[in-house]
């Protein structure tokens, strides 16, 4: 392909956040735009006669009144449990017990790790997701394939190895000294290395000893461009055996800050069951929240306050996520759509913008990396996916009674799955494309 390209569509970009301003303001919308790509990155975004005008001889990829977005990002994702997605019958504890932890054994061998990233990553990239942070097993193999994997395909993706050394099978738990050795080791390898990102990270502070969390807020004090990703508040007995292995703590969050684990840069998987203290110390430190919507539902863990952690007068920063396995779903339309559901079963109604907003921008903001991916805009980095708006019979029909752009939008949140993904560019060149 070459390095300098055109895209035509309608164009869908953010201006600002759509929790905060009116939603006009919040939002470009282009029906006839295009995005015009030169050697990786955004150069610049107009209407379409303009720019291609302006781009004399430059290619262009016409896609009619399909609609270029930013490529997803999903800012919770368990890649070694997705052969374990719609397994049966487990809440969180059970479900680790019974599923994941035999599942993961298996990353010990490199070429399990290998194929595994490869299935994942090729997956993301057929439901229109670019960037995901994503919990690798207790086993250094597992990062170095995924990275590996996500090297080759030019991927701006988080990943690390899960801290984990007690209240866990004995072939999956590591050590104080050999977990943060081990991270430290991985993160010289390979974050800031092309577009590789890494996060420490801790499964959950009932899989590791005060002494390893204390490990890990020390490897964040040495490496703070790194991002931190653990779990927080899916479930009732785990916030109970929490209580219980962290007497002494104020509440679930508190164990997080007091061994350094919070701030800028903090992704917390879930937080449905936040106490009023926990909900401030959030905010005030600047932590991210990862909404999972098909994982709560699905393992049954509770709903997320959408309404109240984002939309209220402390709107912490907060992304959407698939979380598989425990998600049901890698696609973010899928998630969107459950995201909206939890919001109506709690009289709030998610707005198909702000959804879509959470889905990019906002997942891409709780990574720090939204002056890089998660929008379209000059400077950006080209990790683009292409929606088709009448994927289905049905969405066709639909999408010709909408009364707006935004009825249209919705439409694709409720009816859509993979099917409409039209394509997937990352860093500019063609990935994916349906057939």
């Amino acid at each position: 392909m070459p390095k300098s390209i055109i895209l035509k569509g309608q164009v869908l970009a953010f201006k600002d956040d759509p929790f905060a301003v009116d939603l006009d303001d919040a939002v470009s919308h282009e029906v006839s735009g295009a995005v015009w790509i030169e050697d990786g990155f955004i150069r610049s975004t107009n209407p379409a006669d303009a720019l291609i005008a302006e781009a004399e001889d430059v290619p262009v990829y016409d896609y009619g009144d399909s609609l270029i977005v930013a490529g997803f990002v999903d800012c919770h994702s368990h890649y070694p449990q997705l052969p374990i997605i719609a397994s049966y019958g487990e809440q969180l504890l059970e479900w680790l017990e019974k599923y994941t932890f035999p599942r993961e054994a298996a990353y010990s061998d490199s070429g399990v790790a290998k194929e595994a990233a490869e299935f994942f990553l090729e997956e993301n990239l057929r439901n229109g997701i670019t960037t995901s942070s994503v919990y690798a097993t207790v086993h250094p193999e597992s990062v170095d394939a995924f990275f590996e994997a996500a090297s080759m395909r030019n991927l701006r993706m988080a990943c690390g190895k899960v801290l984990m050394n007690r209240n866990a099978p004995k072939n999956l738990t590591d050590t104080v000294q050999s977990g943060y050795d081990d991270t430290k080791n991985l993160i010289e390898r390979w974050h800031g290395k092309g577009r590789n990102i890494y996060a420490i990270t801790p499964r959950f502070a009932i899989t590791s000893t005060p002494e390893q969390l204390e490990s890990a807020g020390a490897l964040w004090s040495e490496y703070p461009d790194v991002l931190m990703q653990t779990h927080l508040s899916e479930n009732h007995d785990e916030l109970q055996w929490v209580a219980e292995l962290f007497p002494n703590e104020k509440d679930y969050f508190h164990v997080y800050e007091k061994y350094g684990l919070t701030g800028p840069g903090a992704i917390f998987g879930h937080a449905i069951h936040l106490k009023e203290r926990e909900r401030e110390a959030i905010y005030n430190s600047g932590s991210a929240i990862a909404h999972c919507p098909t994982s709560n539902t699905f393992i049954g863990s509770g709903l997320f306050d959408m309404k109240g952690l984002r939309g209220g007068l402390r709107p912490i920063n907060t992304g959407l996520a698939t979380d598989v396995a425990g998600g049901s779903s890698l696609s973010m339309l899928a998630t969107m759509r459950t995201a909206y559901e939890i919001a109506q079963l709690q009289g709030y109604s998610l707005h198909p913008l702000k959804n879509w907003y959470l889905a990019s921008v906002g997942a891409a903001k709780t990574m720090h990396i939204e002056d890089r991916v998660g929008n379209i805009a000059p400077g950006m980095e080209a990790d683009i996916t292409i929606i088709d708006l009448k994927s289905t019979p049905l969405i066709a029909r639909r999408v010709s009674q909408a009364e707006n752009f935004w009825d249209i939008l919705f439409a694709q949140i409720i009816l859509g799955d993979d099917r409409a993904i039209k394509a997937t560019y990352v860093f500019g060149e063609l990935v994916y494309e349906s057939h």
